[in-house]
């Protein structure tokens, strides 16, 4: 291997243990508390100022993150958009938007922190925005269009209200099994797969629902 194919392979390699270090340290600790000397440091890095030279500011580092996952996800997510085709079922396009979160964190292995740290930045009015300029990708908008069509009576305010109620429960429901896996508490399903399919269960329920309020 050649001097420069050296170089950029340990720069590779830098790279990722930065990402896994911040992943983890931001999921474990929060997102403002901990410090690029920190992950200079958890990436087994001896430069403090490894951190800004590979990625510039937290703010890019947070979105060097949020691609590292959002791009498998949406990979997964595509092909279940072809399976569900032209479907009119509920449920076929609320799992396409539950279940590629799911399957991405039990290909990853344990343990994981990224359920964890996309709560954190949804919770954040500015990061929330990253988030969803990253992750929010023609996959989720397919998703969202199917949806829609199986649900024309549905008055736009409450179509809006449960839109919001749905993505509370995706994010927060994954971030909370993580968290469980991470303490060593029991969780109600043995995998991720199966969790998947009680959250899907919960949220196509919550579609179909009785509306009073317009």
């Amino acid at each position: 291997m050649v001097k420069g194919s050296v170089k950029a392979a340990r720069s590779a390699e830098t790279r990722e243990a930065i990402l896994t270090a911040a992943e983890r340290l931001f999921a474990e600790h929060g997102v403002f508390v901990v410090s690029n000397r920190q992950i200079s440091e958890a990436a087994g890095q001896g430069n403090n100022a490894a951190v800004g030279y590979h990625f510039g500011t937290k703010t890019d580092l947070i979105r060097a993150i949020v691609r590292r996952h959002a791009e498998p996800i949406d990979a997964l997510r595509v092909r279940m958009l072809a399976r569900a085709g032209a479907s009119r079922e509920v449920r076929d396009w609320v799992a396409c938007l539950v279940r590629p979160g799911a399957q991405h964190l039990s290909c990853l292995g344990a343990p994981t922190w990224y359920a964890r740290f996309a709560a954190q930045l949804m919770t954040d009015p500015v990061l929330r925005e990253l988030m969803i300029d990253e992750a929010f990708g023609p996959s989720i908008v397919n998703s969202l269009d199917g949806l829609n069509r199986c649900l024309p009576d549905l008055p736009p305010a409450v179509r809006f209200e449960r839109g919001d109620m749905a993505r509370q429960l995706m994010v927060h429901t994954l971030a909370e099994r993580e968290r469980a896996l991470a303490d060593g508490t029991p969780t109600v399903h043995a995998d991720w797969d199966a969790y998947a399919d009680g959250l899907i269960d919960a949220i196509t329920g919550l579609w179909h629902a009785p509306a009073t309020a317009t």
